[in-house]
């Protein structure tokens, strides 16, 4: 039995995108290769691994179990190929980083600079995903490190404190709660929200605030970024919820106004997560203690 690498980076981006097409596509291949690919993969391993219906493809269980040790094994063939690479062009690691919008527009930029100003010769692998998605990425060994909000107990990582961020609420300029001296996040949740995209941990932890005060929040328009959701309040189709110093910048280019929330939930953790410290190549180790050694870090 010979399993090659090409094959198994396929299958993967197969079961990461869904579809034959989407991968193709990712690896500039025609969708029959890749086909005949997995089919021969299939042949080879004697067992069903993907199940293909009129919405796409997902994997069998055995195909879960080989897509979490092919990944496993191809970021061994990774770090091999960058060791010895070290040779010839004198890069010394690379980091697979997983990270959730929040952390990406705060905090990232300036702390990767410094990462790479002391260690020029790493490469840094960045990757915007939702929460969820970055704590299970890390879990399954597609990323070295993620970068979250809140809190996880679904996935089996070690967690370590980043740095925190502050909720606020940002309406219309001549929205009625402007006006309002005592306002309270209850008296928000008469009104339409614009959310972002599904799975968001700002999401969620508005529709848990709602359910706290025995109310449904109610979703206008979801979006996929900052920028469009300031888009959509700036055009009065309803009010959102921004970490503060994002919607300080934003407010520089909208016509809205921020209204800072009191609420404990609105002051948020964002953390770190690995699934093993120990484990981790040299790099990684060495850019999660630059991170937790940052001035504001929690």
């Amino acid at each position: 039995m010979r399993l090659d690498p090409v094959s198994l980076k396929l299958f993967v981006s197969v079961v990461e995108r869904g579809t034959i097409a989407a991968a193709a596509e990712n690896e500039h291949l025609a969708a029959a290769a890749v086909s005949k690919r997995l089919s021969e993969l299939e042949d080879t391993l004697g067992i069903r691994l993907l199940i293909r219906t009129n919405k796409g493809i997902r994997p069998t269980p055995a195909g879960v179990e080989l897509s979490t040790r092919a990944r496993r094994a191809l970021h061994e063939l990774d770090e091999i190929a960058v060791h010895m690479r070290e040779y010839e062009v004198g890069i010394r690691g690379f980091v697979r980083v997983h990270a959730n919008i929040s952390a990406i527009t705060q905090f990232l930029p300036g702390d990767i600079k410094r990462f790479l100003g002391e260690y020029p010769n790493v490469q840094v692998d960045l990757e915007e995903r939702i929460t969820s998605a970055v704590t299970k990425s890390v879990a399954e060994n597609a990323a070295d490190v993620g970068i979250f909000s809140g809190d996880i107990s679904d996935h089996d990582v070690e967690v370590f404190p980043y740095r925190e961020d502050v909720l606020a609420l940002v309406v219309p300029a001549d929205h009625a709660l402007v006006a309002r001296d005592d306002f309270r996040f209850a008296d928000a949740l008469n009104y339409d929200f614009i959310g972002l995209h599904r799975g968001s941990s700002i999401n969620r932890m508005l529709a848990a605030a709602a359910h706290d005060e025995k109310r449904t929040l109610k979703l206008k328009v979801q979006c996929t970024g900052f920028d469009a959701l300031c888009f959509m309040v700036n055009s009065g189709l309803g009010i959102g919820v921004l970490p503060l110093d994002i919607a300080r910048r934003y407010a520089v280019m909208f016509d809205f106004r921020i209204i800072q929330l009191a609420d404990a939930w609105a002051r948020r953790k964002i953390q770190i997560c690995v699934r093993s410290f120990d484990s981790l190549p040299t790099a990684a180790k060495l850019f999660v203690n630059h991170l937790r050694a940052q001035p504001g870090t929690a």
